[in-house]
């Protein structure tokens, strides 16, 4: 069976971000059309409450997404973690990964290894800045080497 892990992002004083926002639709958009059984809202306690996972499960449930779909954890604040802590809440090894276009190949390749079968489904954005891409690359460098030692 195959599930989407949906990455978080910042929860902001008066609610979730536009990033949060943007993926937690995404994700609804793929459950609703049978894409995946399961979605597991990834990410802990940031700057403000409540976790990203309670708001994306808001979120989420405001879209027409059951609770009953919707599984979360709530305790990582990495990437790394999202999927580290996800794993013993997957039903399988097969996954849908939701985050920014950005984000997706370090998600990937930390899904990967750790056994998944992964892909990722991103939703639409504006266009990325130079901050962002620099980010991401110095970030896939210092998770390739962290993955080397686990």
């Amino acid at each position: 069976m195959t599930a989407i892990i949906l990455l978080g992002a910042a929860v902001w004083p008066n609610g979730p971000s536009p990033t949060l926002r943007r993926r937690s639709a995404h994700a609804a958009t793929l459950w609703h059309a049978e894409r995946a059984a399961q979605i597991i809202a990834c990410g802990g306690f940031g700057a403000h409450p409540p976790s990203e996972a309670a708001a994306m499960r808001d979120l989420l449930i405001a879209a027409g997404v059951p609770e009953s779909a919707i599984v979360l954890e709530d305790q990582s604040t990495t990437t790394l973690e999202n999927i580290q802590n996800a794993l013993p809440l997957l039903p399988g090894k097969e996954v849908i990964i939701v985050t920014d276009r950005y984000h997706a190949k370090r998600a990937l390749m930390v899904a990967r290894h750790f056994g998944l079968q992964a892909t990722a489904d991103c939703p639409q954005m504006d266009e990325m800045g130079l901050r962002l891409r620099l980010r991401e690359m110095l970030a896939r460098r210092v998770y390739a080497r962290k993955l080397r030692q686990l």
